[in-house]
């Protein structure tokens, strides 16, 4: 009997069968039902409000390497004081010290550091170690995401490569990874995590869908898929530094009005009356975030052969502010005849931004240190600093009363007290000679002409 030939039809419809719909949710219903842990490596100013709201519909494992920040979490106490102890209660978490507990998780989120060295370069120890760690317990099946700001390339071309050679598993076969930029913005109480949307990217489909579904089921306001991790690491490097160039140009144009004796908040408020003007002020760029991921794009922008010159500029200006700034005060300080005698300077806040207890990159505490250089005296106050960390990071003392008058008061740090303190305390520490020196530039009214000072 002979064999029926088999007959060749180019024209039949090419049918498509859809993946099992099972294989791709699997992960994403066995977390939401508690079945597995999710894991949330680096409880700062990031990986915290993550952990809690995540536990509002996962089971959590909240892990960090500072005993003394984890013993304070078990008692519902936040050490950066973003969080209220009543945002801890039926949250579903665990917080440990104990990495081995991490073999437990099946869908893992780190939220570490990501800082630049002395020379301005990228510093990835915090995030090497913290993958390394991962990728002793990694298994078949486990997805990794990253929050920590990178260069573009740096999951893929860093990380990666330490979640294969430790845990001898195969990307995209044993185990997928995602990139999901932290937009957290410390101090702020209106835009908070569940309400500004989350970037999500994944290195499959499957794994997007995961990594979209996980932050959909916690963040009020939605996430955006990027096409690949790249864009999304690109979108959050971008996100800061479109902030440093805008308060680059802004300090620019302070020191050029400032040559012509013209009050540069004066003009802002002029300008700013035309619909399409962008708000931007001048002012010292310090922190972990502004101050620091430009030089990440910067870097990576030199190891492909490109001079990112108006990053650099941007970058050199901003930094130049605390010399600029302590310059300005040198020139007071000469028109008054203070230079005859020792003098002093009461400096109001030294954390990196208004209402947050962060000194990490604080330019303030760096203008502090100009001026001691320079031989004057200088008095710290902040509230809200924590005075060893400030003593350990900078040597600095913090002076939480004075009755002292000063030659000069720099208005540094905009916290909500000192806003309405300001003109008390140029009263009690100042004379009819004291120089105010207002950083932000919005107090011009409640001092005299002949003694305030502004960016």
């Amino acid at each position: 009997m002979s064999s029926i030939p088999k007959i060749k039809n180019d024209h039949a419809p090419v049918i498509n069968f859809p993946k099992l719909a099972y294989k791709k949710n699997q992960l994403f219903n066995d977390l939401k039902n508690k079945k597995e842990n999710m894991a949330v490596v680096g409880l700062g100013y990031v990986g915290l409000p993550l952990a809690v709201h995540m536990a509002s519909k996962f089971k959590v494992i909240g892990y960090d390497v500072n005993a003394d920040k984890v013993m304070q979490l078990m008692q519902h106490k936040d050490p950066c004081e973003e969080l209220h102890s009543s945002e801890f209660k039926n949250k579903d978490i665990a917080f440990t010290v104990n990495e081995k507990i991490l073999k437990d998780a099946k869908f893992y989120i780190v939220a570490v550091p990501t800082p630049i060295n002395e020379l301005k370069k990228p510093n990835l120890t915090p995030l090497k170690s913290a993958t390394a760690t991962i990728a002793k317990y990694l298994k078949k099946g486990d997805c990794v995401v990253f929050e920590s700001t990178v260069f573009p390339g740096c999951t893929e071309e860093v990380c990666v490569p330490i979640l294969e050679r430790i845990s001898r598993l195969k990307f995209n076969k044993d185990f997928t990874v995602g990139y999901s930029p932290e937009r957290i913005n410390p101090g702020d109480t209106k835009h908070t995590f569940t309400k500004i949307k989350k970037i999500v990217s994944g290195s499959t489909d499957e794994s997007l869908e995961l990594i979209a579904n996980v932050y959909e089921a916690v963040v009020e306001a939605g996430v955006h898929k990027a096409p690949e991790i790249k864009v999304a690491e690109s979108a959050k490097v971008v996100e800061n530094i479109q902030r440093d160039v805008n308060i680059g140009l802004m300090n620019e144009l302070s020191q050029i009005f400032g040559t012509l004796n013209i009050n540069t908040k004066d003009v802002l408020e002029a300008a700013g009356t035309k619909w399409n003007f962008h708000n931007y002020y001048p002012g010292l760029v310090g922190g972990h975030c502004i101050g620091v991921d430009p030089y990440y794009l910067i870097e990576k922008a030199k190891e492909n052969k490109y001079t990112p010159m108006l990053l650099e500029q941007v970058r050199e200006v901003n930094e130049g502010m605390i010399g600029y700034i302590a310059l300005q005060l040198e020139r007071q300080f000469f028109n008054k005849r203070f230079l005859s005698k020792e003098v002093s300077v009461l400096v109001k806040g030294i954390t990196f931004k208004e209402n947050v207890n962060d000194i990490r990159n604080s330019k303030t505490a760096e203008l502090c240190l100009e001026l001691q250089k320079r031989g004057y005296r200088v008095v710290v106050q902040d509230y809200m600093a924590n005075p060893e960390e400030v003593k350990r990071r900078y040597g600095l003392e913090i002076v939480e009363n004075t009755s002292e008058e000063f030659d000069a008061i720099i208005l540094a740090v905009d916290h909500e007290d000192y806003r309405h303190l300001a003109h008390y305390d140029y009263l009690k520490n100042g004379t009819k000679d004291t120089i105010i020196y207002d950083i932000k530039g919005d107090k011009k009214d409640r001092f005299p002409k002949e003694v305030y000072m502004s960016l």
